[in-house]
């Protein structure tokens, strides 16, 4: 898998929204001082009076998006993951999701993809804050075909709804199909254990899922790319062949994925064991970020050892 073709997550969502906006008028893009890194240029240029930017003040951006809203636009604001997250959540809890506002709202170098600028700027709580928003949708496409699909997806849903999406290039590794929020995918049968990621780790786990079985550890890999809702069933369904499950996401351990999917599980009267692989809740260090992966065990070869300790 490893000559697979790699491309810009954030190309792929201006993209994505450029092409939402040509089919409905009602799509307007903002800014805060980032609509170039977020792949906004060819939606400003094409159309300006549908372009807002405001420079650096997220929190007043994110209460103009619900005004927009209001007047029956389709507001999409990105910017970097946490200030798009926790500098404004008052606003994202009062003015989007308690006046249940149709605004899109979009983390772009999420998780610790921000590497070389250290804690301020990395994401690790955004799954778990904005799940907490009554009626907030959470997404977290896996590869370039499904951040152009969610995309698709996000603007048809009608309510509030955040995205967030990686920096590196990611590998195409899913099939070009509608994006359906809620709903997860088995992308590799197995009755060893069962493994749910999300985002762009997921290619991490399919190949730490090769790693497995050269040890005969057949892993069923389930890509969830919604955070919430998530597909209930069909985590009940594999943690019922496989007896366990692990989580990975690149995200706090606590409050994100591997606690939702906890939630659910621990509504069964047998309820599987979950081991939860991410970051330590604590803050994250800076350098390159593949060097980070592996610091945290979230390359394949970390989470491949991981998973056999607790399957073997």
């Amino acid at each position: 898998m490893s000559d697979l073709e790699k491309r810009d997550p954030r190309k792929e969502l201006g993209a994505a929204v450029f092409a939402a906006a040509q089919k409905n008028n009602r799509v307007v893009a903002l800014s805060a001082d980032s609509g170039g890194s977020s792949g906004f240029g060819e939606l400003q240029k094409t159309y300006p009076e549908r372009y807002f930017e405001f420079g650096i003040m997220e929190s007043a951006v994110t209460g103009v998006a619900s005004g927009l809203a209001t007047t029956g636009k389709i507001p999409v604001f990105c910017a970097i993951a946490p200030f798009v997250t926790s500098r404004p959540y008052e606003m994202l809890r009062n003015d989007i999701g308690y006046m249940r506002q149709n605004v899109k709202i979009v983390g772009r170098n999420g998780g610790i993809t921000y590497s070389d600028l250290g804690s301020t700027h990395h994401s690790l709580e955004d799954f778990a804050i904005l799940s907490m928003i009554p009626g907030m949708v959470v997404l977290a496409p896996q590869d370039p075909n499904e951040i152009k699909n969610a995309v698709a997806a996000m603007i048809e849903y009608e309510g509030p709804v955040y995205m967030r999406i990686g920096n590196e290039p990611v590998p195409v590794f899913t099939g070009d199909k509608p994006f359906v929020i809620g709903k997860g995918s088995i992308l590799r049968d197995g009755d060893s254990v069962t493994v749910i990621s999300t985002g762009t780790l997921t290619y991490e786990v399919l190949r730490a899922a090769e790693l497995l079985s050269e040890k005969r550890i057949n892993a069923e890999i389930i890509g969830m790319p919604t955070v919430n809702p998530l597909d209930e069933d069909l985590i009940i369904k594999s943690a019922s062949k496989t007896g366990r499950v692990v989580t990975v996401e690149e995200h706090y351990v606590p409050g994100g994925l591997g606690s939702a999917v906890c939630t659910v599980l621990c509504s069964l009267k047998k309820p599987a064991p979950v081991k939860m692989l991410g970051i330590p809740r604590a803050y994250a260090g800076n350098g390159p970020y593949r060097e980070l992966l592996t610091y945290y065990k979230l390359d394949p070869q970390g989470i491949a050892a991981s998973v056999e300790e607790f399957a073997g």
